[in-house]
């Protein structure tokens, strides 16, 4: 049955306006995003099968087109939509942490730099600049290796 035909109360849509999105799931979150379903599925189940598919929310944004695309009624579109909703999400944790929030725990910085490096498809050595509140000032890559490794040779103070 298609989502329309649902009661208003059931809507993914809808409950979100209403109840905010930490009530809906995971696959009602993605149905919001896909916008319709396949034939024989609604956004709702599509969405089940994305996570089920890919095993997680995870997964499922570290999925290559390749396999995104191997689920019915996802392609290229919808895989270049993730992208930037991911991008979008990971640009505004950034915006946050720049706008003052301290690196005050190994755990925060383990999570600033997982947004950060989130996608990237190769080993790369960067340093963090923080203040003396553990403000983050800025970030310089400073070398880039391959998919597995990095050479850092020598570190020598030119800033």
């Amino acid at each position: 049955m298609p989502i329309l035909d649902w009661p208003l109360e059931r809507r993914p849509r809808e409950r979100l306006i209403r109840e905010g999105a930490t009530a809906l799931t995971d696959a009602e979150l993605l149905a919001i995003f896909l916008r319709i379903g396949v034939p024989g599925k609604d956004a709702v189940q599509l969405g089940q099968e994305m996570v089920h598919h890919f095993g997680s929310l995870q997964g499922l944004f570290g999925a290559s087109l390749r396999e995104f695309s191997a689920i019915n009624g996802l392609g290229p579109a919808k895989f270049a939509q993730l992208q930037a909703v991911m991008e979008l999400a990971r640009r505004a944790m950034l915006e946050e942490i720049k706008a003052g929030q301290a690196l005050g725990s190994p755990k925060a910085v383990k999570e600033y730099l997982r947004i950060l490096f989130r996608g990237h498809a190769c080993e790369s050595f960067h340093v963090l600049f923080l203040d003396v509140k553990n403000r983050l000032i800025e970030v310089r890559e400073m070398f880039r290796g391959t998919l597995t490794q990095v050479y850092v040779t020598h570190f020598r103070n030119n800033f």
